[in-house]
C-alpha cells in the first residue's frame, strides 16, 4: 500500500522558508499571494496490513516533530507507482 504523509509547521509557528519564498514570489512580479507555508510529503510503500496505529506511531516517533509540526496520513489505495 502507497502512503502519503503531509508534514506542516503548526499555526503560530516562524516558517523563514515560506517567507523567503513569499518574498521572491513578490519580486518576480506575482501578486495576491498572501502567504506561504513550506512542509515535506513523504511516500512510503507499506505492507497492505500496516494499522492506522503503527502509521500514527511512525510520525509521532521520526516523520514528525510533534512540538512544532502537525502531520496527516493518506492512504493511495488502487494508486500506481509513475516514472
Amino acid at each position: 500500500m502507497k502512503v502519503r504523509i503531509l508534514v506542516r509547521l503548526k499555526p503560530g509557528v516562524l516558517d523563514p522558508q515560506g517567507r523567503a519564498v513569499h518574498h521572491s514570489l513578490e519580486g518576480l512580479g506575482f501578486d495576491g499571494v498572501e502567504d506561504v507555508r513550506i512542509g515535506r510529503m513523504i511516500e512510503m510503500d507499506v505492507a497492505d496490513n500496516t494499522s492506522d496505529e503503527t502509521l500514527n506511531t511512525m510520525c509521532e516517533k521520526l516523520l514528525a516533530n510533534l512540538v512544532i509540526e502537525d502531520f496527516a496520513i493518506e492512504k493511495l489505495e488502487g494508486e500506481k507507482e509513475t516514472a
